[in-house]
């Protein structure tokens, strides 16, 4: 059931280069040189200053930082994260304005260069990590957030900064998801299950949407769809490619593949990136199922489905599925596995994607 498939496209990053005068321009002249050919060779799409825009395209002054602010606001469109680099030192207040005038309000990440023991003389000192610090000091002083690089300095040409890249872009689509987010909630949490409360207020006014449906509502669609409809058969047909169900009821795959249509309807209806769903006890005291394989076929589908009503639980899938590119699950850590520390019991109802599992099989539950 891929409503939505995996996409590969990376996010493009704004390059802030710094620079400060006292320190060797030649350092920031091959830094901005460095990131350029490190991104090129990573596939990621950037937008940094030329060359000719600045001395060597590098941000020192206000008149630096106004030049690559105007830049980055013509595409403001494209960028979903900002790296900074600091060959040098740098210029924390040429940094800090640049991301003041860009008003971009994504994500940041700033990098260090390391410098070597052997060439600590006027022409080769960085003192990186030293600026870095200001950065930070001057960006946590204007409450614009950031990230840090794994290590406090790093070559611009490791394989340590590309991993931070790889991580930062992770980061980067998280963000740029969450803030546009759209998550459907059907019915309302078990009563006893305070645990999975949540605040639609909070997430809205951090750009996550819910459509919330009466359960009843799904049922009353469910009734009206025929056997013979042409969308049950390819659900029934695509339920039993899925996973085993020789020991299943007919009747009972019937109602799975209806519910399993009037709920894709609805997400492709109102665009929905997940949903949480009460799974119990209405459901089976009503409709006579359990909804599992159903959620189990969403999440596959990278439409992460969430149990009980979840729907902070559902965020969590929803990041976890953008950062690994993979299906995602939530588990209830049940306790501990012998006197291993390192192990424990995990346990949930039956709605994890398939790719958990060498094996799967639906059945009736004892």
């Amino acid at each position: 059931m891929a409503l939505f498939t995996k996409t590969t496209e990376k996010p493009t990053f704004g390059i802030i280069v710094g620079n400060r005068d006292v320190f060797p321009d030649r350092l920031a002249k091959e830094g901005r040189l460095e990131i350029v050919e490190v991104l090129k060779n990573l596939r990621y799409n950037y937008v940094i200053l030329d060359e000719h825009d600045t001395k060597f395209g590098c941000v020192e002054t206000y008149e630096d930082a106004r030049k690559c602010a105007e830049l980055f606001k013509e595409n403001k469109s494209k960028i979903e994260g900002i790296v900074i680099i600091l060959p040098n030192f740098g210029d924390e207040k040429g940094v800090a304005n640049t991301l003041k005038l860009a008003k971009l309000n994504v994500p940041v990440l700033i990098q260090a260069s390391a410098d070597d023991i052997p060439k600590m003389d006027r022409i080769n000192r960085r003192d990186a990590f030293c600026g870095k610090i200001s950065v930070t000091n001057i960006l946590y002083q204007n409450g614009i957030p950031f990230t840090l690089t794994k290590y406090h300095t790093c070559s611009i040409t490791s394989n340590l900064f590309k991993q931070d890249l790889k991580r930062f872009g992770k980061i980067c689509k998280i963000v740029n998801k969450l803030r546009n987010a759209r998550l459907g909630q059907i019915g309302t949490r078990p009563n006893a299950f305070e645990t999975v409360r949540y605040s639609e207020k909070i997430l809205e006014f951090n750009g996550i949407s819910i459509e919330p449906i009466d359960l009843s509502e799904i049922f009353g669609m469910v009734e009206k769809l025929e056997d013979g409809d042409q969308k049950v058969q390819k659900k029934i047909e695509f339920i039993k490619n899925y996973t085993s169900t020789k020991k299943f009821p007919k009747d009972s795959i019937n109602k799975l593949a209806k519910l399993a249509v009037v709920i894709e309807n609805w997400i492709v209806k109102n665009n929905l990136d997940g949903f949480a769903f009460q799974c119990w006890p209405s459901i089976q005291d009503n409709f006579g199922v359990v909804p599992c394989v159903v959620l189990s076929m969403f999440s596959e589908g990278l439409v992460p489905a969430a149990c009980e009503a979840d729907v902070s639980g559902l965020v969590g899938m929803l990041i976890l599925q953008i950062a690994s590119e993979t299906p995602s699950a939530i588990l209830d850590w049940n306790n501990n596995y012998g006197d291993n520390p390192d192990k424990m019991v995990l346990f949930h109802c039956s709605n994890f994607p398939k790719s958990f599992f060498i094996d799967t099989k639906m059945t009736v539950h004892p």
